[in-house]
């Protein structure tokens, strides 16, 4: 394998975030938003109109009623628009400063009190990427202290105070799995190792901190053996709520891209406003915002429930004002080649056979691709390939297709 603290690529973003000055911004509105290929059915526990506390249940998934989503701030139900067959296209929220916070019943048992506080959603289960079954038991959990995509906060800036929380929340996260494995940053160790506790110091390089490196790495997920992820601030605010019974009101966000005037970093509350976030930073001129990184973020108005970036970035270029020779691979209607190269090498890591896991996603090769290490993966874990090659459809897009064939096919 080599040397991995010298593989990966470093991803200049500019401006760069300021994290020595951290304000507080709470913005005024903040929505969830369903696309159609989420499919999140629903039933509603509160009507639009309706007052509802910090942390307060909001609605609870239909086919799953024991996962209650939270609200993410003191507000007023706006907006609650359900399609047919009971599914979300959005809830908004106006701010509400009297409402306070709600306060959860704690019931002893774990389980219950993650489904219950909406912090069961902040787990991914792979293979396939979604929040865990209530019944999943994981076969191991990886806590990411560690985030290497460009701009992204400092995981230890957002555990800054939270040291007997985040310690809380590791030896609850314990009693779940028999693995356990913290991914941190380099640097004393966040939490001291125990028999089944593992404690991984990651390069800086990306794509070292996304979580499906590490689990390609150190367990790979299958589908009779789940693995978990799971942030380590969601891990602190787990410590919060055991003590206190309330979900910490903020997030550490950055908000960073090439529209903007200077970078900023924020505690804002979670589905934020993005335009809100980056109010006063922007330069002047037409921009669009995305929710997430330059590399694997998704243009929105809302900050999504995982993220924890805002990229501000000029519009979109248009096709015709690529390179005339992609621009003349693409009209021949045929995939863009893919060539070996260092670059390429280190946007996987130097840990996964590269060029053979990418012959198979473009082929279509489900057989080979899962040998290769491809359900421990989600599309993420190949946007800085993505970025390195230009490919055309985009590697990262062949793999969510190929994911969900294998994931239906596992259905059937």
């Amino acid at each position: 394998m080599g040397n991995l603290w010298a593989r990966g690529l470093s991803v200049p973003v500019l401006p760069a975030p300021r994290e020595a000055e951290i304000a507080e911004r709470i913005t005024e509105e903040a929505a969830l938003t369903a696309e159609l290929s989420d499919d999140l059915r629903i039933d509603p526990l509160v009507a639009e109109g309706a007052m509802v506390a910090q942390g307060a249940p909001l609605f609870r998934l239909h086919r799953q009623p024991e996962i209650v989503v939270t609200a993410p701030m003191a507000a007023r139900v706006a907006r609650l628009d359900l399609a047919p067959g009971r599914r979300l296209r959005d809830i908004t929220l106006f701010r509400e400063k009297g409402e306070g916070r709600h306060r959860h019943a704690l019931p002893g048992d774990l389980r219950a009190t993650l489904l219950a506080s909406g912090l069961w959603t902040a787990f991914r289960s792979r293979p396939f990427g979604r929040h865990p079954a209530p019944g999943e038991i994981p076969a191991a959990i990886f806590v990411m202290a560690a985030d290497t995509r460009p701009g992204a906060p400092d995981p230890r800036l957002a555990l800054a105070g939270r040291a007997e929380a985040f310690a809380r929340g590791m030896a609850a996260l314990a009693t779940l799995t028999e693995r356990l494995i913290l991914c941190q940053s380099p640097g004393d160790p966040l939490v001291d190792p125990s028999d089944r506790l593992t404690v991984l110091t990651l390069p800086g390089l990306h794509p070292h901190g996304l979580p499906g490196m590490q689990i390609h790495r150190h367990f790979p997920a299958r589908p009779e053996a789940r693995t978990w992820d799971i942030a380590a601030e969601e891990v602190a605010a787990l410590g919060t709520l055991l003590e206190t019974g309330h979900l910490p009101e903020t997030r550490l966000v950055t908000v960073t891209g090439t529209a903007l005037r200077e970078g900023a970093t924020f505690r804002c509350q979670p589905w934020a406003d993005l335009r809100a976030l980056s109010r006063g930073l922007v330069r002047p001129g037409p921009h669009r915002h995305v929710s997430g990184s330059v590399l694997d973020g998704r243009e929105a108005r809302w900050l999504r429930p995982r993220d924890r970036q805002v990229s501000v970035m000029p519009p979109a270029s248009r096709d015709d004002d690529r390179h005339w020779f992609l621009s003349a691979l693409r009209g021949a209607r045929r995939p863009l080649p893919l060539i070996p190269t260092a670059a390429l090498e280190q946007a996987l890591g130097g840990d996964i056979p590269t060029m053979p896991l990418l012959r198979a996603l473009s082929t279509g090769d489900a057989e080979a691709a899962i040998r290769l290490g491809a359900l421990s993966l989600l599309p993420e874990d190949l946007t800085l390939a993505d970025y390195v090659t230009c490919s055309e459809p985009r590697l990262s897009r062949l793999l969510a297709g190929l994911l969900a064939r294998i994931e239906a096919e596992e259905a059937a």
